[in-house]
């Protein structure tokens, strides 16, 4: 909020900027629709350059599925020096300099995971479903290994209306190593006015609604559905006596 706050303009996805609103006061922005992301984190570069400070706004974690990584990568295949706040210009680049400071935020698989319960207590892969940037063939690969491998699945971007089958497909291959009756976790819109959580399984997964809001969390071997929550034991109970 205190970068909000002090930055001369503000730069986001459409969605995210009204999200925020109200702290913007009459601040300028640079809002983008979706599939803009390059032209926006651009138009924010050269607000940067120019000398007003400018906030890039992302859901989640900046460095998460978000615009921390495309910002960076633009200044490495231009001639922008980049450095920490507080720190010396980078001896990579030659004429521009720009301080970058990547702030941390709460990304999905924590926020929602919070909600389910403990979901992430052992090892865990997260995976987005989105094949706008990345093969299918490739996630396919990657949700196969993660399942074999009896890792908890966090499903990043499960949904949309263009893409409707990707995360049923996850679903047939996590089933070739998981029991139907694995549970898993839907977190949607998570700490936003219109949450809403809900704990399935495997087997049912095809009835939970699900869209680009939703975190989907799918159990491994051990991860255990107990009243309103979803918890993978982490193996104290192998070595100390847990029961009250």
């Amino acid at each position: 909020m205190d970068i909000i706050k002090s930055a001369d303009t503000l730069a986001g996805y459409t969605t995210y900027i009204d999200l925020i609103r109200p702290l913007i006061g009459d601040k300028p922005v640079i809002s983008t629709a979706m599939k803009k992301e390059v032209d926006r984190v651009k138009a924010a570069i050269d607000e940067a350059l120019s000398g007003r400070s400018c906030a890039l706004v992302c859901s989640g974690d900046p460095g998460i599925y978000a615009m921390a990584g495309l910002a960076l990568e633009i200044c490495s295949s231009s001639t922008i020096s980049v450095s920490r706040p507080g720190a010396g210009s980078s001896t990579g680049g030659e004429n521009k300099g720009l301080k970058i400071e990547v702030v941390p935020g709460i990304p999905a698989l924590s926020s929602g995971g919070a909600l389910i319960g403990a979901p992430l207590t052992h090892d865990f892969a997260v995976i987005s479903l989105s094949d706008l940037l990345t093969p299918w063939e490739v996630i396919e690969k990657r949700i196969k290994c993660a399942a074999e491998a009896d890792f908890v699945l966090v499903l990043f971007n499960p949904k949309s209306k263009k893409r409707d089958w990707q995360l049923e497909r996850a679903r047939e291959i996590v089933l070739q190593y998981r029991e139907e009756t694995t549970p898993v976790g839907i977190a949607r819109s998570a700490m936003r006015d219109d949450e809403s959580i809900e704990i399935t399984t495997l087997k049912d997964l095809p009835r939970a609604v699900v869209n680009m809001q939703t975190t989907v969390f799918i159990g491994n071997s051990t991860s255990m559905a107990y009243m309103d929550f979803m918890f993978t034991p982490r193996g104290y109970s192998k070595k100390y006596a847990i029961s009250q």
